[in-house]
């Protein structure tokens, strides 16, 4: 019973995780005019995450989708806005001991129950987060593409 609470559970996580994901499709369905508009070559290359410079916001949000952050830079040559996406993962810490659980168990040799604590380990894991791509617009134009080149 428990194990099949336990799948229900699973795939009912993976589903809701699935449903808050949009592919670049759905991107593409949620503005079909800005889409239709552009060049083969442009759309080809929003299909496979391609941002550029001179593209819109609508543009790079059908390629990239929603940004995780947004900041304002308000500088003396005008106002830019910078799109962050990032990445996330958990990354391993290695094995802790988180403390001990007991054994009990009968010695017939001695007719009696011993008591043996040993010690508990876990692996941990800790979530961390990483800039992927950077895109500033300035007049609603892309002028700058920062990304990480690993």
């Amino acid at each position: 019973m428990n194990r099949r609470l336990l799948s229900t559970f699973m795939l009912a996580a993976t589903l809701g995780f699935l449903a808050g994901c949009q592919s670049v499709d759905d991107r593409i369905k949620e503005k079909p005019d800005v889409f239709a508009q552009l060049d083969a070559a442009t759309q080809d290359k929003i299909k496979q995450g391609i941002v550029d410079l001179g593209y819109t916001q609508d543009m790079v949000y059908l390629a990239l989708g929603k940004p995780d952050e947004k900041r304002q830079a308000v500088r003396a040559e005008g106002t830019s806005i910078t799109w962050i996406y990032n990445t996330y993962y958990d990354r391993y810490d290695g094995t802790n001991m988180v403390g001990y659980y007991r054994r009990i168990y009968y010695d017939p040799y001695l007719h009696s129950y011993r008591v043996f604590y040993n010690p508990a380990y876990v692996e941990t894991y800790r979530p961390e987060k990483e800039e992927r791509i950077r895109v500033t617009f300035k007049d609603s134009k892309v002028t700058v593409i920062e990304q990480s080149k690993d």
